[in-house]
C-alpha cells in the first residue's frame, strides 16, 4: 500500500534510507531537513507499507527552474529508498508512479532527479539535457540528470534546474571525485 507519510513514520523512514543507501546519516538527515525547510512548495512524502510495516519511501520537495520567462517552482524526486529485503518487487516503481501522479495532480510541470537512466527511463523520465535542461552542477553525469514532463509542462519551460539549499548543505548534488 502507498500512502502519505505520517509523523509516526519518521523513525521507520530514517531506517529505510539508512539501510537502502548505507551511507550513515547523510540521506536520513537530508529527508529530515527537507521536511522542515521553508519552501515555496510544500513537500510531498509517501511511504510504501507491507503488513503495516514501512518498507519504502519517496520524497518530492521544492526546487526551482531558471526558465527564460521566469523562475518556476518544480520538484526533485529524491530520495527514493526501499529496504534491501523488499527491493526488486516493484515497490520503488509504485512509489515513483504515485509521486508523479501526485505532482501532476498538483499542477507541477516538471520533476527532476539524479539516477539510473535505465531504471527511471522505464518509469516516465527522460534525459534532461537532451530535453533542454541544464544541471545545477558539473558533477552530475549527463545520463543521470533526468526529468519527467507532466501535463502542465509547456515547451518554453526549459532552463537551469536549481536544487534547494538543503541539497547543497548535505552535499547531495552530483558525485564527488573519490580521488580528489
Amino acid at each position: 500500500m502507498i500512502r502519505r507519510e505520517a509523523v509516526g513514520d519518521h523513525r521507520d523512514v530514517r531506517e529505510v534510507h539508512a539501510r537502502a543507501f548505507g551511507d550513515g546519516e547523510r540521506i536520513p538527515g537530508l529527508v529530515e531537513a527537507l521536511r522542515v525547510a521553508e519552501a515555496s512548495v510544500a513537500p510531498m512524502s509517501f511511504v510504501a507499507t507491507v503488513d503495516d510495516r514501512v518498507v519504502g519511501h519517496v520524497l518530492l520537495s521544492a526546487a526551482r527552474l531558471d526558465a527564460p520567462r521566469r523562475i518556476m517552482d518544480v520538484l526533485p524526486l529524491s530520495p527514493l529508498g526501499v529496504l534491501p529485503e523488499f527491493q526488486r518487487q516493484g515497490i520503488g516503481t509504485r512509489l515513483v508512479a504515485h509521486a508523479l501522479a501526485a505532482a501532476d495532480g498538483r499542477g507541477v510541470p516538471l520533476v527532476f532527479l539524479e539516477g539510473a537512466p535505465h531504471y527511471y527511463g522505464a518509469r516516465g523520465f527522460e534525459g534532461a539535457v537532451a530535453a533542454g535542461f541544464r544541471p545545477p552542477s558539473l558533477r552530475i553525469p549527463e545520463a543521470a540528470f533526468q526529468v519527467a514532463r507532466l501535463s502542465a509542462h509547456e515547451p518554453w519551460m526549459t532552463g537551469t534546474f536549481v536544487y534547494s539549499e538543503v541539497f547543497w548543505a548535505f552535499d547531495c548534488v552530483g558525485l564527488r571525485d573519490p580521488e580528489a
